[in-house]
């Protein structure tokens, strides 16, 4: 087993059981609500927006290890960042899991989240891990209606 598919297999650990930012934003100013119908994951992301900073980022739902570890780097990686950071987190990420499975991966500016580079070998989980992020843009752009994958 590769180091980085063993760093993948504990990072993912971690963040499924122990997820960060987990639970309701009371002070939420935009929400918004995610789906991948073929997982069954659902996410309901919040947010405090503040001028251009997201001062707090959480989420809740249910869903496999994947969406749920996902989720939990992202909100980690965006808190107390600005919206043009959270947009080009957005861009990296989509790229990095939607690109061919042995296209070089930038660790330095991804940092944990390059682990989802290995969804790249299993094309329907590629859905699970960007859920949260499809979300994210949505929530940043205030749609009403809820994200699906589908």
């Amino acid at each position: 087993m590769t180091e980085l598919r063993k760093l993948y297999q504990q990072i993912m650990l971690d963040h499924n059981k122990q997820p960060r930012n987990y639970g309701r934003l009371e002070n939420a100013n935009r929400d918004q609500e995610g789906h991948n119908p073929l997982c069954g994951d659902r996410l309901h992301l919040y947010l405090h927006v503040d001028g251009e900073r997201i001062l707090d980022i959480r989420f809740e739902g249910s869903g496999c290890a994947i969406s749920r570890a996902s989720a939990s780097l992202m909100t980690a990686a965006l808190k107390g960042g600005t919206i043009a950071d959270a947009e080009a987190y957005f861009a990296d990420f989509h790229a990095m899991t939607t690109s061919s499975p042995d296209a070089p991966v930038d660790t330095d500016r991804l940092g944990k989240l390059a682990i989802f580079a290995g969804v790249r070998e299993f094309p329907m989980r590629i859905k699970c891990a960007t859920l949260p992020w499809h979300t994210l843009r949505a929530a940043l752009k205030g749609t009403d209606t809820t994200v699906t994958t589908e």
